[in-house]
């Protein structure tokens, strides 16, 4: 592996979206990081399936951490040594944070039962209830749906007060719950950071060096896994750029930049670049 200034972790949800136009300029910076052989490791809710098409079409051949940081994926002998604690999970080594299903499947179960909140699993929906539930093509809803860690549900006829108290038993378990738009998903485990932490440790054996830690991120989406980085860029659109006593409150290692400006992905590649 090349010696490289930075290890990029960059959150593609809002940069590669499952339904509507990539980012202006992302597939270019992809080709860039390749040239200046900076290792870019994609960051995304969706699952391991669903994100082998944007992998494919954009060359992305690195590390990824799927389904919210439930795993880190590795491609086949990307790295020297391997991991002490891994699976084999289609073509990739993964190092699991969260338990592999189905323990959130049954997870899920047992909190139904236990609160009364109805929830309906989308892995138990016909293909064509999946697709009208999910809000997407057939294909790609079929995809949501193999999750290796995440049960994605949704609440079916739930009253107010069961759904809070299943929100409240899941929290008193310290199992992760978290929106997915209209949906819901359940992980035994998840945690981005320690996905951050753990690559970053690969990267640094593989190396013999401490390269540094940089995250990018749309605004929405940003808090988490910038937390985890050493500095960051946080990419606004430029009608709903943030004011200035907000951000003052932006960490002095996080930069805001406008992602319709014509040569963001050029600033990020230089700052990325500089070796200090």
């Amino acid at each position: 592996m090349l010696q490289t200034p930075a290890i990029l972790f960059c959150d593609i949800d809002g940069l590669v979206p499952v339904r509507g136009k990539m980012a202006p300029g992302f597939d270019d910076f992809i080709a860039a990081l390749e040239h200046a052989a900076i290792p870019n490791v994609w960051v995304t809710t969706r699952t391991r399936l669903q994100i082998d098409d944007p992998r494919r079409r954009l060359g992305h051949s690195h590390p990824f951490i799927a389904e919210g940081g439930c795993g880190v994926y590795l491609p086949e002998g990307y790295f020297h040594l391997r991991p002490p604690k891994t699976l084999r999970l289609g073509r990739f080594t993964c190092l699991p944070i969260a338990e592999p299903q189905p323990a959130a499947a049954e997870a899920l179960g047992e909190l139904s039962e236990e609160t009364g909140a109805s929830v309906v699993p989308l892995r138990s929906l016909s293909p064509r209830e999946l697709a009208q539930n999910s809000g997407l093509p057939a294909a790609q809803a079929e995809l949501m749906r193999q999750p290796d860690f995440d049960e994605i549900f949704f609440f079916a006829g739930a009253a107010e007060e069961e759904v809070k108290r299943f929100m409240t038993e899941t929290a008193a378990r310290s199992w992760e719950l978290r929106p997915r738009g209209v949906l819901w998903s359940l992980a035994l485990g998840a945690n981005l950071k320690q996905c951050v932490r753990e690559v970053s440790k690969l990267y640094a054996r593989a190396l013999r060096s401490q390269p540094k830690i940089i995250g990018i991120s749309r605004a929405d989406g940003a808090s988490e896994l910038l937390s985890a980085c050493d500095r960051g860029f946080v990419l606004v659109d430029g009608a709903t750029e943030s004011s200035d006593s907000e951000r003052e409150r932006l960490p002095a290692r996080f930069r805001e930049i406008e992602l319709d400006s014509t040569d963001v992905w050029e600033r990020i590649i230089g700052a990325v670049s500089v070796k200090s």
